[in-house]
């Protein structure tokens, strides 16, 4: 899958990690390696367990695209990020992401999209932290947020940029759970045996019918804010 993006299957189960040996920043590259490796895991008709090297998932898009002002790059990048969520929150299989440390901005709202969340115990950040930067949070990950985080903290987490501890982040929503470091990756492939086990079509149509809704909502929020005429006048998410 390329130097930044790993691909394993055994036993059903992908194995999809991200490390570049920094901080797994979304790059263009890394983003499109990223789908490359759910297509090979729809497939293989495989569970997926999303992970990143040790100490952080990720901390959200490249900030060099950015700084490099090219407004087609930073559609592309925006969008590749966008549909990995789409595409994570729709994916026929379960999803598993085994968060291994930092979960910040497009991190977290990757987390957000996924099916199942486990975290790993630690001095660890969790959160949407766009309006602490000066941002505005995009629609779509409002939509994904809405969905999934405790109603009683989504103002705080969404709105006020709260960056949360991983076991805060469990009460929040960000995670189902959290482990102790060095037991991830044991917890993570137990619950995706787990999942490996339920019917691939009846689990497929369920999820489809839970998310169509959100899923058609958070489309039209891709296609509104993320272009050309989307983007003028504003800051882009992280």
């Amino acid at each position: 899958m390329g130097e930044t993006v790993g691909y394993e299957l055994d036993e059903g189960i992908a194995t999809i990690t991200i490390d570049d040996g920094k901080v797994n920043a979304f790059s263009i590259d890394a983003l499109t390696a990223l789908h490359g490796a759910l297509d090979r895991a729809e497939s293989d008709d495989a569970v997926v367990v999303l992970t990143g090297r040790e100490g952080c998932f990720t901390a959200g898009f490249d900030l060099k695209v950015f700084a490099g002002g090219e407004v087609e790059q930073i559609l592309r990048m925006l969008n590749l990020g966008a549909t990995l969520a789409e595409r994570v929150m729709g994916f026929p299989t379960p999803v598993l992401i085994a968060s291994s440390g930092h979960a910040v901005a497009a991190g977290a709202f990757l987390l957000l999209a996924a099916d199942v969340r486990i975290g790993t115990d630690g001095d660890y950040r969790t959160g949407l932290n766009e309006v602490a930067i000066g941002l505005a949070v995009p629609r779509f990950v409002i939509e994904i947020a809405s969905r999934r985080l405790h109603p009683g903290h989504f103002p705080r987490a969404v709105i006020d940029a709260a960056i949360y501890t991983p076991a805060e982040a469990v009460a929040v929503g960000y995670y189902d759970a959290v482990v102790p470091p060095g037991e991830l990756r044991a917890h993570s492939l137990a619950e995706a045996a787990r999942l490996a086990q339920l019917d691939r079509a009846a689990y497929a149509e369920t999820k489809s019918r839970a998310r169509s809704q959100a899923l058609e909502a958070i489309r039209a929020a891709i296609e509104g804010e993320l272009s050309a005429d989307g983007l003028a006048g504003a800051r882009p998410p992280l």
